[in-house]
């Protein structure tokens, strides 16, 4: 092995560890440090870490182009911090590569294809129950709670307090811990799911309350993958259709608690604090986002500016 790849290597390994020690959890970002020290031994590169290469590690990538800027950002963030080893390290163009900003909008389903959805989820895996229950359980839960799906597959047995209807959220996007109350019928379904699972494994290989079908915790990647398959058995995949992701149920549980509180005269402004709360943003102008989701609720909101501009 070449000694760039051994510095590399020990520059990334001493990267990853400074950055766990701040308390950041660096997933996505070390799959990026990776993958350059895989193109690096796969291509016998000879160093020094410049930015023609991080741009042929990038451009090798089989990822969207907002991916590939990310991960370039990521390489140029980690070659200021190698530079410390090694001197002969090149200066990066932060513009090279700009990452888009545009937010594709969510596609927020309606009531009955959020039921179709959880119907088809059952049969990802008609052989292998327990894979069809995790998914459609955890479908409901992101729609019912607007949980991120990171935080859902995150959830230990011991953060699903089934007796007080309460969920212990941790390691946040903010990284911060929230307790979020569910509705009855919610706690109802994950305790049918917990029998079930403790049903097909008596002897737990992990903590996780979510697992797979091996008995491990499920994950992310998991999780996209059979909601993908779940909205092809559902039709949801017609021709000219968004692609639905994981995050577009936690959209809907938003605007849909927004319309109710339209629907019911109630002062949306001084209940975004409390939504936000419930999400876990950082701040409640976050929240306002979803304000301009949907056609229905952009129509509620107008009718109640008309309303009160009339009152006026």
């Amino acid at each position: 092995m070449s000694t760039f790849i051994n510095s590399l290597s020990e520059s990334i390994a001493r990267y990853l560890d400074l950055q766990h020690s701040l308390g950041y959890q660096f997933v996505t970002q070390a799959t990026s440090l990776r993958a350059l020290l895989r193109h690096v031994r796969i291509t016998h590169a000879r160093g020094p870490l410049s930015q023609a290469l991080a741009l042929e590690c990038v451009m090798a990538s089989d990822i969207t182009p907002n991916g590939k800027a990310i991960r370039y950002a990521v390489i140029r963030r980690f070659a200021q911090f190698h530079a410390a080893f090694d001197s002969r390290t090149q200066p990066f163009d932060r513009r090279v590569l700009p990452r888009s900003r545009a937010i594709p909008p969510p596609r927020i389903l309606t009531d009955q294809e959020l039921l179709e959805l959880m119907a088809a989820s059952k049969e990802v895996a008609k052989y292998r129950s327990m894979r069809g229950d995790t998914l459609a359980t955890i479908v409901g839960l992101l729609a019912s709670t607007g949980l991120r799906s990171g935080e859902a597959v995150r959830l230990d047995c011991t953060d699903v307090d089934l007796t007080r209807g309460i969920l212990h959220v941790r390691k946040t996007k903010f990284r911060k811990d929230r307790l979020v109350p569910v509705h009855p019928t919610t706690i109802n379904a994950l305790r049918d799911y917990a029998c079930h699972r403790n049903r097909a494994f008596p002897t737990a290989k992990t903590p996780a309350f979510f697992i797979s079908t091996r008995g491990t915790r499920l994950l992310q990647g998991g999780l996209c993958y059979g909601l993908k398959q779940a909205c092809a058995i559902a039709g949801l995949n017609r021709l000219g259709a968004k692609t639905l992701r994981p995050h577009d149920l936690r959209h809907r549980f938003a605007v849909t608690r927004l319309a109710e509180w339209h629907r019911r005269k109630i002062d949306v402004q001084t209940m975004l604090p409390l939504l936000a709360t419930y999400l876990g943003h950082a701040r409640y102008s976050d929240t306002a986002y979803y304000i301009s989701a949907t056609s229905e609720l952009l129509g509620l909101a107008a009718g109640k500016a008309f309303a009160n501009r009339g009152a006026a």
